[in-house]
């Protein structure tokens, strides 16, 4: 069996069914067919359970499938890497990152855009679980996002470059005119607002760390939205409908002229920042270099 042939079967894991996977393939139905039978031939097993709609993979091509995939992947990192010991900083570099993150990457894009102007980029966004799962596939190479990450994957897979926390500030909207002449408030005059939390069903900890910050200053938030969106939730804050707290940088992103930031006067929380990348891949070096690009005293 050879590379060429494990494409062909996890074309066919993949879409289920022998057409889709000859169309993906760019290649007839027939010929795939008879590769498929030669790699259960050649191995001795039954790789697919044909039996009603579609293809189903027995337990020895879940197997093979998973073995396949990583071979496919180590594969196209050493193509990779040879090719990048001429080519250096080149290509398109896929970066994840969660929307409360997204305000840290125009300044560093651009700053590095003048050192590798030959790289171009593909800006992916999600929440940790779908980042996790895109990087894993190899869609992406890095990803920006809250710390700890929370992804279904184990921690220790992951390198993380830790960034410069966060503090957490409130926002309410503009239109409060009671406290247009305000730069900052205690956490125990959130009690009176209706509150808005960053939430999904799968990404707690931002939620978690706000909610606990008001049960240590005696009290519990006054929640009447949990949104996966912090573009949802400004939105209706500028619309009046209520508060919140967020990391300061994600304001940055959004007009100042219809949300008000104020400063938190009894409470020094923070939210962790970070880059993530995969310990068991190759990194490619306009990656390596963007990383790099974030460390202290990086020129």
């Amino acid at each position: 069996m050879d590379l060429r042939q494990l494409k062909y079967f996890v074309a066919i894991a993949e879409e289920g069914q022998i057409t889709r996977a000859a169309k993906r393939l760019n290649m007839e139905q027939p010929p795939l067919s008879r590769q498929l039978k030669l790699i259960e031939e050649e191995l001795g097993v039954t790789l697919f359970d044909r039996g009603g709609k579609g293809l189903k993979l027995t337990d020895a091509g879940r197997l093979l499938l998973e073995k396949a995939e990583s071979l496919l992947f180590q594969f196209d990192d050493a193509i990779r890497e040879v090719q990048e010991t001429e080519e250096g900083a080149r290509g398109v570099l896929s970066i994840g990152s969660v929307v409360s993150c997204i305000s840290l990457l125009p300044k560093q894009i651009e700053r590095y855009r003048e050192l590798y102007p030959h790289v171009t980029y593909k800006i992916l966004e999600g929440d940790h679980f779908y980042l996790g799962e895109q990087l894993e596939k190899g869609a992406i190479d890095l990803i920006v996002a809250r710390l700890p990450f929370e992804a279904q994957s184990i921690v220790s897979d992951y390198t993380v470059l830790p960034l410069p926390s966060d503090p957490f500030v409130a926002v309410i909207p503009s239109s409060w005119t009671e406290l247009s002449s305000r730069q900052s408030i205690n956490m125990v005059e959130l009690a009176q607002f209706p509150f808005l939390t960053l939430k999904t069903d799968k990404t707690l900890r931002m939620h978690e760390q706000v909610v606990n910050e008001c049960r240590r200053h005696g009290f519990e938030p006054n929640i009447i939205c949990e949104c996966s969106s912090v573009a949802i939730i400004m939105s209706l804050i500028a619309a009046g409908i209520g508060a919140t707290v967020f990391p300061k940088s994600v304001l940055s992103s959004f007009p100042s002229d219809v949300v008000k930031m104020l400063r938190i006067e009894d409470a020094d929380f923070q939210s962790g920042v970070g880059i993530l990348w995969l310990n068991d891949r190759y990194l490619p070096k306009r990656a390596q270099y963007f990383i790099d690009s974030f460390r202290p005293g990086y020129s």
